[in-house]
């Protein structure tokens, strides 16, 4: 009988370590083969099916404004009135500084008036027949290089810009055709987190260097410390001027304006008020507030110490002053001693005022095929961007209808002189956070989808040119403000950031994520410092001026780099925890812990069945004793 005792002992023993095991996988290839298996195909990304023939193009028109137009043409509220404001606040800054850069770099064919009237116009076109609504249309800086190459182009050809440029306008819009005819917008959704995240960095780093001061610019509020900033050129002759008392009052405004928009923000979850719609009223006016309060603190506390204000034309005019009825060449830089300019410039473009050189129709195809590639990755990438399924939109996307009306839009602007538009990533970011609802991690919870936040901004904007001078009493050093407000509200929500981050972290206090909870944290720091390297490469491409029109290819390159390279180094199943969609993620650790929790109970069955011999023996032994 002790015999039989003593087997049973070694039978416990046995599965006692057998139990320890199944903590700890035998060994890490057999826990990567069980990872693996879990959800099949972990971490590949797939091409969507193809719809040619202009399928695509009926799809998104059928699915986006053929079903969701009317509800979001009638949900007005409090939050519309809002961000309509903060939204004109937010282009109206870039457009008039797009506006100078194309003055300068188009010899005064296209300035501040061109650019405020077709973002006006396009983005009131596209918010009413778009399929998009949630997407800002404004001026690039990838579309601006082109756009000044194309400039250099007609000069050395010895053509006038405007018609040039209207010609590569009409290439560009049969270029656009096609690829949406055959459906080639479907590659750039090929794009994952990886890519959306180095963007959306890129992006907010943008918005804080814009805002603080860029080292590669003369922007930022601590640029106003330098003497030389351009800014105090305008009162050199002012001997009550104060190079210093301005700049640190820029500095407190900009601040300042940061501060009070994050402090009325945080009134949505306190206590404060009587009612949760007051709390909500702060939140949502928090930013069109602070502009305001700090505008008249400007202009009143501080009335006697100037600041930058905004660059406004004086007149509704086009930029392009003539010396004579030819116009064919500029005032004042052209006119000799002439006091004033004959004219402007007509609206429309003379097609075919090439100076005889009709070959120019045909020869603008190949710099079209330039300017095409600059408008697909740059609306697809801050489409892709915004759309992506974290973010909780539910009416759809429509990048072939999108992009076609866009190619529209943009040959009628070539065709009258007016800037080319795209899907603008900075105000597109802006526009879509304050419409969100987040949890306090910053996810997304749902969306208000409108068209009437995109329409009365640019309504807005189109009205601004009946009172350019009030444009300019807001002091630049708010808006610079605003900007760092808005990159460092959208910092919470960037994956990529929150993992930089646990590079500063004690390991056991990580927040508790999928990849943290399943990952090893060096695996985790390897993806981080790779998806580093291609972050630098598109940071330094953008901010150097002799190759930034490769901004967009390079952005570009991110999206094989993750198909191709990434799955070289990094497991399926981890690719798809740090890249994946939040429901992938889901499926994936509900499979784990599905088979954590049948293993368990596999054991505890055995334990229980095992342990009921034991006592059964040792009973016997018991009773014969």
């Amino acid at each position: 009988m002790q015999d039989t005792t003593k087997d049973v002992d070694l039978e416990l023993q046995k599965k006692q370590e057998t139990t320890e095991t199944l903590n700890v996988y035998p060994s890490k290839a057999e826990a990567e083969r069980i990872n693996e298996e879990l959800v099949p195909d972990a971490g590949k990304v797939y091409l969507d099916p193809v719809q040619r023939w202009g399928k695509g193009i009926m799809k998104d028109i059928r699915t986006t404004v053929g079903t969701h137009w009317v509800s979001e043409m009638i949900n007005f509220n409090q939050k519309t009135v809002a961000v309509s404001l903060l939204m004109f606040i937010t282009i109206i800054s870039p457009t008039l500084a797009f506006g100078a850069s194309y003055t300068k770099n188009t010899g005064g064919n296209i300035g501040a008036i061109e650019t405020i009237l077709a973002t006006a116009y396009v983005g009131c076109v596209s918010s009413l027949i778009g399929g998009m609504p949630m997407i800002i249309v404004g001026s690039t800086g990838p579309i601006l290089a082109v756009t000044t190459a194309l400039y250099s182009l007609a000069q050395s050809f010895g053509v006038p810009f405007l018609a040039f440029y209207a010609w590569v306008s009409i290439w560009t819009l049969g270029y656009i055709a096609l690829c949406t005819f055959f459906d080639f917008t479907r590659y750039v959704k090929m794009a994952t987190r990886f890519t959306d995240d180095i963007f959306a960095l890129l992006i907010v780093t943008i918005f804080v260097l814009d805002a603080i001061g860029d080292p590669f610019s003369q922007s930022g509020l601590l640029r106003y410390l330098m003497p030389d900033h351009k800014s105090h050129a305008v009162y050199a002759d002012d001997p009550d001027y104060s190079k210093q008392a301005s700049a640190y009052l820029s500095i407190l405004l900009g601040l300042g304006t940061t501060w009070l928009i994050f402090w009325l923000r945080n009134y949505k979850t306190t206590s404060f008020f009587y009612t949760q719609g007051v709390r909500n009223l702060i939140c949502d006016f928090s930013v069109i507030a602070s502009v305001l309060i700090f505008t008249m603190l400007d202009k009143v506390a501080f009335s006697t110490t100037d600041t930058e204000s905004l660059k406004v034309p004086n007149e509704f005019e086009p930029t392009y002053q003539c010396c004579d009825s030819t116009c064919n060449t500029s005032w004042p830089t052209q006119c000799g001693d002439q006091v004033e300019p004959y004219g402007s410039r007509p609206w429309v473009t003379n097609l075919f005022d090439l100076n005889g050189k009709s070959w120019v129709v045909f020869g603008a195809a190949g710099p079209a095929i330039l300017s095409f590639l600059a408008i697909y990755l740059d609306n697809g990438i801050t489409w892709h961007l915004i759309m992506s399924p974290s973010h909780k939109l539910q009416h759809g996307d429509s990048y072939n209808w999108d992009l076609l009306l866009n190619g529209v839009l943009n040959c009628i602007n070539g065709l009258l002189g007016l800037p080319w538009l795209v899907a603008s990533t900075v105000p597109c970011i802006v526009h879509l956070n304050n419409l969100a609802e987040k949890d306090k991690d910053g996810k997304f919870i749902s969306v208000q989808e409108t068209r009437l936040t995109n329409l009365f901004a640019h309504l807005i904007l189109g009205l601004s040119l009946l009172f350019l001078n009030v444009i300019k009493l807001i002091p630049l050093p708010v808006l610079y403000g605003l900007f760092l407000f808005m990159g460092l509200s959208s910092l919470p929500g960037i994956q990529f950031w929150q993992r930089f981050l646990l590079f500063f972290r004690e390991a056991s206090l990580y927040p508790v994520t999928p990849y943290t909870t399943y990952m090893e944290k060096m695996r985790v720091h390897k993806y981080t410092i790779f998806q580093i390297v291609f972050f630098a490469g598109v940071f330094v491409v953008q901010n150097t001026k002799q190759i930034s029109i490769a901004f967009p290819f390079m952005t570009l390159l991110c999206i094989p780099a993750r198909l191709y390279l990434a799955p070289k180094i990094f497991h399926g199943w981890e690719l798809l925890l740090l890249d994946g969609e939040d429901d992938q993620i889901k499926e994936w650790s509900d499979a784990k812990e599905g088979r954590w929790s049948k293993e368990v109970e596999d054991e505890l069955e055995d334990e229980m069945e095992l342990a009921s011999v034991y006592d059964g023996s040792v009973g016997s032994v018991e009773i014969e004793a």
